[in-house]
């Protein structure tokens, strides 16, 4: 399936020059949205997925119907001050400044096998932070999915070290 075919490009969203890539048309779609999910959840099966990690909002959306179809959980990586138990914390850079990302403390246990997924790989930074919490708690990053990667901004080059999985390249 092209799945290119179901992502509305929307010119100059946020901001004058930058063509956003939309996935809510891929999600309206069930047949789309659900081919789109059955690749990552053939990916994170070979992988041998403990547990899927995604970061907020859009990794949920993409990581929560993988971990339901692979019967293994999902933990949330969220900015600071939203998960409401102990959690650990990564500061990253942004273009403007910097933010925090946390995961509760308990979300990965030693030595499972995790999966992050989001929609979008652009410069990294975001899972690059979310594999440092990972790692941090002593879990395996096996495998990342995405459904888009943005190749013109090298995020890939920040993640060499790891397998990656992206359904779409622009």
């Amino acid at each position: 399936m092209d799945l290119k075919q179901y992502i509305t490009i929307v010119p100059d969203w946020p901001k004058p020059g930058i063509k956003f890539k939309d996935i809510t048309t891929l999600m309206d779609n069930g047949e789309a949205y659900k081919y789109a999910t059955d690749q990552m959840v053939e990916y994170a099966r070979e992988k041998q997925i403990d547990v899927v990690v995604g970061p907020e909002a859009r990794g949920f959306i993409i990581g929560c119907p993988v971990a339901y179809a692979l019967g293994v959980g999902f933990a949330p990586v969220r900015k600071e001050g939203k998960l409401p138990r102990e959690t650990i914390k990564v500061q990253y850079g942004l273009e403007y400044g910097s933010d925090v990302l946390t995961l509760h403390k308990d979300a990965i246990k030693p030595g499972q096998r995790v999966l992050i997924t989001d929609d979008l790989l652009a410069t990294g930074g975001t899972i690059e932070a979310t594999i440092k919490l990972v790692e941090e708690l002593g879990g395996v990053v096996a495998g990342i999915a995405f459904l888009i990667e943005l190749s013109y901004l090298d995020g890939r080059s920040k993640l060499n070290d790891y397998d990656i999985l992206t359904l779409m390249k622009y």
